[in-house]
């Protein structure tokens, strides 16, 4: 596949066909994508491929209360677990998913159903959380591993499968991480779901560049192709 069009049309697909994906094809997914950068070339990534049935109905049953959580905040106007956001409105908007919890839709109640499901995993002794102690909010740590999961998602595409990297699971992490036996130092990064998509997006909606690219300062002219 060309590269820019595999770049430009690669979206998050939630509706799989229910064909099995042979192990040989997720190794090969998982072969490609560990050549995706990290700090110091650390590597911190562990993948737990599952298969066992109970095991992956155990994790979507710590994926729901998440999920009923993140659309409540949606239907409440707010994006879910924004570090700068309304925290009255939030909390509010958790109660009324922990007493009356939303329809979960296709996704997240068959989630045991997706053929491919991989719990990706950080090792925190790997991170470069140049940032850590910061009083805001810490990311740069996720660069060391997000970018491994970006590399499975478009290995997947070249295989003709369709995925997406879903976070809610982190809401759980303890249970997860004692329903797989993983080890303390390591944090749930996410969990990655692929399959062969029911369809396959092509023309994705984004911000055009001018939107969020600036020169020299942050108000400073857009960016433009001129």
């Amino acid at each position: 596949m060309d590269l820019i069009e595999t770049l430009r049309s690669t979206g998050a697909a939630r509706e799989f066909e229910p064909d099995a994906i042979p192990d040989e094809v997720i190794a090969r997914i998982l072969d490609t994508a560990r050549f995706a950068p990290s700090g110091g070339n650390r590597q911190g990534w562990h993948v737990v491929v599952l298969k066992d049935d109970a095991t992956r109905r155990a994790v979507r049953d710590l994926y729901l209360p998440g999920w009923f959580q993140y659309l409540s905040m949606r239907a409440a106007g707010l994006t879910p677990w924004a570090p700068v956001t309304d925290e009255d409105a939030e909390r509010a908007a958790i109660q009324r998913a922990e007493a009356t919890p939303p329809a979960p839709g296709p996704f997240a109640e068959h989630l045991d159903e997706v053929p491919v499901l991989l719990v990706l995993l950080a090792d925190l002794r790997a991170l470069a959380a140049v940032d850590r102690g910061f009083e805001r909010y810490t990311m740069a740590g996720g660069a060391s591993v997000y970018p491994f999961a970006w590399s499975v998602l478009l290995a997947a595409r070249a295989e003709g499968l369709g995925g997406v990297l879903t976070t809610i699971a982190i809401r759980r992490e303890d249970e997860v991480k004692d329903l797989l036996g993983v080890p303390a130092h390591f944090a749930l990064a996410g969990v990655i779901a692929l399959g062969r998509p029911v369809n396959q997006p092509h023309r994705l909606t984004r911000r055009p560049v001018e939107e969020f690219a600036t020169v020299d300062r942050f108000d400073g002219p857009p960016l433009t192709p001129g």
